[in-house]
Formats: C-alpha cells, sequence, structure tokens
C-alpha cells in the first residue's frame, strides 16, 4: 500500500526534478515534519534538495494534531522505517538521512538497508544492544511507561514534563515558546518498543551496525540531554565504529533534547552541512 501523502509527493517531484542531491529529514517523537522547516530552508538554499517526512498518518499542521491527538496513535518503528523507505525509493538520487531522537534511530536503521548516502543521527534514540539506561531517561519516559495502555494511544506532555525531558537546556521563556510552537501528542507504542528491545530478538530497533553498504555516519550527543543522555549515544558511536566506513561523534556539552528547534540549532546544522559536504560525493 502506498502511504507517501502529497505534501511528500511534492518534494520529491521537485527532489528529482533538479540535480541536487536530496536529504530527507526524520522527526521523533512529540514533533511533526515541520519542526524541519528551518533546517529544509538552509539546506537548500546550501544546495540540497530537502525532504521532510512524516510519520505514517499524521496530520499536515500541529493545530490539526492537537485537534485530534488520537490521529498520532498506533504507529511502530517498523511502521515508521518502511514508510521512509518508501519515500526513498522514490527518489532518483540516493539520499543523506538526517534523523532526530527517534529519528536518530530510524536514520540508522535505514543506513543499514544500504539507503543513505551519508547518515547524522542526532541524539538518537538506542537500538538493541544499547543497556545504559540512566535514571534521567527513566524519568523522561515515565509519562509514557506509567501506563500500560499508552501502548496504543497517543501521548501529550505537560510543559512541565516537555520541560525536563526535552528542553532543559534553553531558558524557561525559550522552552516555552518551543513547546506551544512545535509539542504535538506522540504514539507510546515506540517508547514500549524500545523499553523491551534487549528482550525481544526480533526488534524492529535493530541496527546492523557492520553493514557493509552504511556509509558514513557522524552521531551528536547532547551533554545534558534527558531523554536521550550522553551515555546513549556515546554507546551507539562506539558500537556503529565497527563499521567499515568512516564514522565520526561532535558531543555538545551544553545542549540539550530540543538542539534541533530551539534557538540554538545553526550549530548543530551547520556541523551537519559541514560533514555532508565532506562525506558525499562530488
Amino acid at each position: 500500500m502506498v502511504t507517501i501523502t502529497e505534501q511528500e509527493s511534492v518534494q520529491i517531484e521537485a527532489a528529482n526534478a533538479s540535480d541536487r542531491t536530496p536529504v530527507v529529514f526524520i522527526h521523533g517523537l512529540w514533533l511533526l515534519a515541520s519542526s524541519w522547516e528551518a533546517w529544509a530552508e538552509a539546506f537548500e538554499a546550501a544546495g540540497y534538495a530537502s525532504v521532510c517526512v512524516s510519520w505514517p498518518g499524521d496530520p499536515a499542521t500541529v493545530e490539526e494534531a492537537r485537534r485530534d491527538p488520537r490521529a498520532l496513535a498506533g504507529k511502530g518503528v517498523g511502521d515508521v522505517a518502511d514508510h521512509v523507505a518508501e519515500v526513498i525509493g522514490a527518489l532518483e538520487r540516493k539520499p543523506a538521512i538526517v534523523g532526530h531522537s527517534f529519528g536518530g534511530l530510524l536514520a540508522q536503521i535505514l543506513a543499514a538497508r544500504g539507503l543513505a548516502a551519508a547518515t547524522v543521527a542526532i541524539n538518537p534514540a538506542p537500538f538493541r544492544g544499547i543497556l545504559a539506561m540512566p535514571l534521567a531517561a527513566i524519568r523522561s519516559t515515565f509519562p509514557v511507561l506509567a501506563n500500560p495502555a499508552n501502548r496504543g494511544r497517543a501521548v501529550t506532555l505537560t510543559f512541565d514534563q516537555f520541560r525536563y525531558s526535552w528542553a532543559n537546556g534553553p531558558s524557561h521563556a525559550e522552552a516555552r515558546r518551543i513547546y506551544e510552537r512545535f509539542h504535538v501528542a506522540a504514539p507510546g507504542k515506540p517508547i514500549f518498543q524500545a523499553a523491551v528491545e534487549n528482550l525481544n530478538p526480533a526488534s524492529e530497533l535493530r541496527v546492523d551496525v557492520r553493514a557493509p553498504a552504511r556509509g558514513p555516519l557522524l552521531i551528536f550527543t547532547g551533554g545534558i540531554d534527558h531523554a536521550v543522555p550522553p551515555a546513549m549515544s556515546r554507546a551507539a558511536f562506539k558500537k556503529q565504529r565497527r563499521n567499515p566506513s568512516s564514522t565520526e561523534h561532535v558531543e555538545l556539552p551544553d545542549r540539550g533534547h530540543s538542539l534541533t528547534i530551539d534557538d540554538g540549532w545553526h550549530e548543530v546544522s551547520d556541523a551537519t552541512l559541514e560533514f555532508l559536504h565532506r562525506s558525499l560525493p562530488a
């Protein structure tokens, strides 16, 4: 079944009509594809074709998502990976993939399938085999995991919950601004999948870190991230270094989980562009 949205189709057609390398952006939980708009503009200005991918069934706008949070429920990591793979399959050139949080995990899953020319995983959710579970991560996921029924629901964070897990780096006023601008409900299923990934041999969160067609990879770590504490992204880097392709790591000591959407997003996007300029074929 074709799951590509009209908005994605427009971006795919524009990318295919250009002579530019596509960059596919994958968001994580509690955001929509529109959270990448500033990045998409910056990457277009730098000579790339931007494709901001939605999770299957996501509403198009924050306003729509807040009117009907139930539309966001029920999606798992495998569903999203297959949808993004479908979008990539419609592109005429192999793209770079940039993902944040669960989007960073998805970027690594897809890169291991040989679908990326280069990959950037920003504060990525952990894949199977990463055992680190800091207390901050447990506290960040508690609003979802506290109720088993949330596996099939969409969960909205309160501002205080968002402030702790996502936006502990910015000022209180800035955290409030990004919460009001970007935050939407998120499916609980991926959080439950992550909670048992190391007990499930068939986990959808598996990443083949030795996949020979993976290509260059950059992993970002936010030094004060609570949702994906540094121990998790450092562990991902350590495992990904087993790959024959280049694997790089950038740690930003004073940045939290909101580093792609807060006022310091340019620091991350500029480093991403520099990596892609070095890593992609001329």
